[in-house]
């Protein structure tokens, strides 16, 4: 059975930083396309991060460019997103998902498995 768990979401100043961490028990993200997704209230889900298995490609949605850095340790079977410079419409519920194919443009339909959510609340 395969089982998304993310974790490290939580409250934090503007300005601040956080790092999230998505751990996969029954399935190995080195052979997936794993991104991070978030929802604002009111909001569709929209997608942060992804990269491609192989690492060789990455994609940053355009608001969080420069700001936040995706990663992964295989060793681990683990996909970071360092947070920095944080901003208040950074707030919203996080998730972690892995998909068969990495796309440039990764849309919610792209991802198979889901984690459940961690909450980032940025404070202004």
């Amino acid at each position: 059975q395969v089982q998304v768990v993310e974790s490290g979401g939580g409250l934090v100043q503007a300005g601040g930083s956080l790092r999230l961490s998505c751990t996969a028990s029954g399935l190995i993200l080195d052979d997936y396309a794993v991104g991070w997704f978030r929802q604002a209230p009111g909001k569709e889900r929209e997608a942060v991060s992804s990269i491609k298995w192989s690492g060789h490609a990455s994609y940053y949605a355009d608001t969080v460019k420069g700001r936040f850095t995706i990663s992964r340790d295989s060793a681990k079977n683990t996909l970071y997103l360092q947070m920095n410079s944080l901003k208040p419409e950074d707030t919203g519920i996080y998730y972690c998902a892995a998909g068969n194919l990495f796309s440039p443009d990764p849309r919610t339909t792209d991802f198979d498995y889901w984690g459940q959510g961690t909450q980032v609340t940025v404070s202004s």
